[in-house]
């Protein structure tokens, strides 16, 4: 790996770059670095402490190699997400899982231990395990930039060649030429407030579409979790010992966790408030559920409420495609994007091939970030190994879509960002548009996306800070509309997807769509592959 620094830019020469520091980005990594490539990690905030894993517990679709447990797991929500997923898939990733939790559990990770002095391996504490998997990163050798968010991908006639972007902390602009890039940015939320996540724009989406990527299953986007009004802890699963109320105290019929959740939806969008009481958690369980999810709990204790006893006003906070499983189009066993030398994982990528059109926090989220990501590293590597010497030949330029220059920030920048931020999330936030969908709604939206996305396209952009956010807000509008537009291409509800004109599911519609394209949208079916028996 070679380095140059100058007084104001860093330009680092390696074997792969990985964009994106969270689970997916650590693990591709450390599997890069495994096959003997030389690796720089870019991270828009502090790798280990930044993005939806890092403050928060998590399940992990962690399950032995027994074939009854297996086909059990598979089938768990197999048809909860209309059957869009592919038992190949399913194996790869709880193979894949079941071996990087157990090197997780050699490396150090403190999992608990049971009654037979064996470590109980289905769950992760994020701060402890991002604590490791930097330290594992950096111990491989991997150069990491901290607070250094990408602004563009760098390609020439070959493919992807690298990545440009700005050190926030310092102004200073970076480069790094790589024979093969890896994004790992984790899914869009709109900077809705959810823990975590506000790092999670969509960036990485709208790279891989600027390098002429495609994307899939976004019509499945339209996550909304529980969440306290007074906290952005979304951590639904709590959720299951919950009652909901009306303010008299009356009992919210048909309110739900799992099932109910567009109950609470309907409630809170006719101005009525509902509210929430963890009442049917067992006593002698409270206590373990403090310790499992600490962060939970201290919006409560600050409040001085105790969530088993009193109620407490909720809401719907939207986490878009982050619990949703739309993503960057995967094309083969190694996360490869069809762009050559351009890889995907973790939240940036389509969950669908192991969860179809459902998905919730953590278990199948996390599976797929740790073996994505150890999945799209080896791929990267091996790329780059066959590339051989012409890897360092390269000369490649960059592929935004908006025009990025070398210069001072305009005055009224940030507030014109801030106008773009607010206006699409006038659009992705309401439950009568994204949750409960129908064409007027969707279309209507869609209209306002298009102008706003053309507004954007041809405005210049700084590579400063500032850039950044500019460059974060024209990713929230192009995830969107490519959200809407597949959304409106499937005439029926499956999955999360729920349209109010469509409400049955359509046989003739077991497909997956396709979407890409950044001024002009378009959409597409792909066959979901036949395999053997179904479950």
């Amino acid at each position: 790996m070679s380095e140059a620094v100058r007084e104001d830019s860093l330009f680092l020469l390696a074997d792969v770059l990985v964009i994106g520091g969270g689970p997916a980005g650590t693990w591709a990594a450390l599997a890069a670095a495994a096959k003997g490539a030389s690796v720089v990690l870019a991270d828009k905030g502090y790798c280990g402490s930044s993005g939806a894993t890092a403050p928060s517990g998590t399940g992990v679709w962690y399950v032995k190699p027994d074939e009854k447990l297996r086909e059990e797991a598979k089938a768990s929500r197999y048809f909860m997400g209309g059957q869009l997923a592919e038992h190949r898939w399913m194996d790869r990733v709880l193979n894949r899982t079941y071996d990087n939790m157990n090197r997780l559990g050699v490396s150090g990770y403190p999992f608990p231990i049971n009654e037979e002095g064996q470590q109980h391996r289905r769950g992760l504490q994020g701060p402890e395990y991002m604590r490791l998997m930097r330290k594992l990163v950096k111990r491989a050798g991997v150069k990491i930039l901290d607070h250094s968010p990408a602004m563009e991908l760098l390609a020439d006639e070959y493919g992807v060649a690298g990545a440009a972007g700005v050190q926030t902390q310092s102004g200073k602009t970076w480069t790094v030429h790589a024979g093969a890039v890896v994004i790992a940015t984790g899914g869009c939320a709109f900077l809705s407030k959810a823990l975590g996540c506000n790092v999670l724009t969509g960036d990485g989406y709208l790279f891989a579409a600027e390098a002429g990527a495609a994307l899939s299953g976004m019509e499945f986007s339209n996550a909304y979790a529980i969440c306290p009004t007074f906290s952005s802890v979304t951590k639904t699963a709590y959720y299951n010992y919950a009652s909901f109320y009306h303010e008299d105290g009356t009992i919210v019929e048909g309110a739900g966790s799992k099932k109910g959740r567009s109950v609470i939806a309907r409630h809170l969008m006719a101005g009525r408030q509902v509210y929430a009481r963890l009442d049917q958690a067992p006593e002698d369980l409270q206590p373990l559920l403090r310790v499992a999810q600490t962060n939970f709990f201290l919006p409560f204790d600050r409040l001085g409420i105790n969530p088993f006893k009193e109620l407490f006003p909720i809401t719907l906070r939207l986490e878009g495609t982050v619990r949703g499983t739309g993503g960057i189009r995967v094309m083969d066993e190694n996360c490869a994007t069809g762009v050559p030398g351009l890889y995907a994982a973790g939240d940036a990528a389509t969950r669908e091939l192991i969860c179809g059109g459902f998905t919730g926090g953590g278990s199948h989220n996390a599976a797929w970030a740790m073996s994505s990501g150890s999945f799209a590293g080896e791929g990267a590597a091996g790329y780059v190994l066959e590339l051989g010497h012409n890897a360092a030949k390269r000369n490649p330029s960059g592929l935004s879509s908006a025009p990025l220059v070398q210069g001072q920030v305009k005055q009224g920048t940030a507030a014109r960002t801030a106008e773009y931020v607010s206006a699409v999330q006038a659009e992705v936030k309401p439950y009568e548009v994204n949750l409960f969908r129908t064409e007027q709604g969707l279309s209507s939206a869609l209209g306002r996306l298009d102008e706003l996305w053309s507004i954007q396209r041809n405005i210049q952009v700084q590579r400063t800070p500032e850039g950044v956010k500019a460059r974060e807000a024209a990713a929230m509008t192009a995830t969107a509309r490519w959200m809407y537009n597949s959304a409106l291409a499937r005439t029926e509800s499956r999955g999360m997807h729920k349209r109010e004109d469509y409400k049955e599911s359509d046989t003739a519609q077991h497909h997956r769509l396709i979407s890409g394209g950044l001024d002009q949208v378009w959409v597409k079916t792909e066959e979901v592959a036949k395999e053997g028996v179904p479950l």
